[in-house]
């Protein structure tokens, strides 16, 4: 139980510290800049869905946080949005590609031309291109000159001499997170245990590979998974310690106007603990739940209802029961079209900041996803894919 629930903190602490990380880094960039690049952005919708797609296909959850983390600050709008919600597989796509690169890339393909279609439907139809967000959600700084850096060496030595503490404890507080990640407190490693009743990665795979006697392909199977396994966890620990020592460095420069106002009080004391706090509620939740469900049982032993499994399973925002349907489909258990369905209606980790944030656009999302995906699914099926 112990284990578990340090494992469940952890992470909570990854995801809490991507997305405030992205929000700082995003709110500096346009103070900087004087708001010139989102201003950009924001006059090309149409440049927001293609990238907000492009985001979304890259495996893991860094794309769709920072998409997330954008459309928070209005930067991007909702079509954008779906657009990466719709194209992200999440953590499973490191496992595909793992597994079966072709059917992998076949299957980003088309998620992401349906994500374009989907975001260009929407745009051309919603008139509220925010939903769940206020005029004042998180509005971006602009044109404040208290922020600008002018002077450069004369500010830093001017910030060390007057060391408020908001600026000691927001070094205080990248320092800890830099020496939790290099200390390997903090670290990539995906703990799915956490949601198949006690299962690592490892034994729901082999367990997965003896059911289906695939003994020819089980040496592939165990490298592919180990070499991708570790290369994602070396992977999320660079970008983490990247983006701290960044953010140190935005600390240590900035103007006390913009640590106060941008970061102290709009990041960190309003949406980090939103975020901290939806993300443990909601890890911690899936996992007392899936201690009395086995969703591995249930999918494997109804095959003809594994498309409504499939849909309702990807409701979940979190990585780990969705990993089933990859596994299924690597050992030809289920057609393409399910795992395809799979992977339009779940987005891994990446949808839970803005569950944290808006939860009528978390549940709006969702809908617009398990319609197409049952319409993909559907489709897929009876033409035999």
């Amino acid at each position: 139980m112990l284990e578990n629930l340090y494992l469940i903190l952890q992470q909570t602490l990854i995801i809490t510290a991507f997305v405030i990380g992205m929000m700082i880094i995003i709110e500096f960039i346009n103070v900087k800049t004087g708001g010139l690049w989102s201003k950009k952005l924001q006059a090309s919708p149409w440049v927001q869905i293609m990238i907000g797609a492009l985001m979304g296909v890259i495996p893991g959850c860094l794309g769709t946080y920072t998409i997330v983390s954008l459309y928070i600050h209005r930067v991007v709008n909702f079509p954008a949005l779906i657009a990466t919600l719709i194209a992200t597989a999440g953590d499973e796509a490191f496992f595909m590609f793992s597994l079966f690169p072709g059917n992998a890339l076949k299957i980003t393909v088309i998620i992401f031309v349906l994500a374009i279609i989907i975001g260009a439907i929407l745009q051309l139809t919603m008139k509220n291109k925010f939903i769940g967000l206020s005029e004042k959600s998180f509005p971006l700084h602009e044109n404040e000159p208290e922020c600008h850096h002018h002077h450069h060496e004369h500010t830093i030595s001017k910030n060390f001499k007057n060391f408020t503490f908001v600026r000691a404890l927001l070094v205080a507080m990248c320092v800890m997170i830099l020496g939790l990640i290099l200390s390997g407190v903090i670290n990539g490693e995906h703990q799915l245990n956490l949601l198949m009743g006690g299962q690592s990665e490892e034994t729901v795979i082999e367990a997965f590979q003896e059911d289906a006697h695939l003994e020819c392909c089980e040496h592939h199977h165990e490298e592919g998974h180990h070499h991708d396994h570790e290369g994602e966890a070396d992977w999320i620990r660079y970008t983490l310690i990247a983006m701290f020592s960044a953010i140190l460095l935005i600390v240590i420069v900035a103007k006390e106007h913009f640590l106060q106002e941008h970061i102290w009080e709009h990041v960190i004391k309003v949406h980090l603990p939103k975020v901290f706090l939806w993300t443990l509620s909601v890890i911690l939740a899936l996992t007392i739940v899936n201690y009395f469900i086995d969703i591995q049982g249930i999918v494997t032993k109804n095959p003809y209802i594994v498309l409504l499994i499939a849909i309702l399973i990807g409701i979940i925002p979190q990585s780990g029961p969705h990993l089933i349907f990859v596994l299924l489909f690597a050992q030809g258990t289920i057609p393409l079209s399910i795992l395809l369905a799979s992977s339009i209606v779940q987005d891994g980790h990446g949808a839970l900041p803005l569950l944290a944030e808006s939860q009528k656009a978390f549940l709006l999302s969702k809908g617009i996803k398990i319609v197409l995906g049952i319409a993909v699914g559907i489709i897929g099926l009876a033409f035999g894919f």
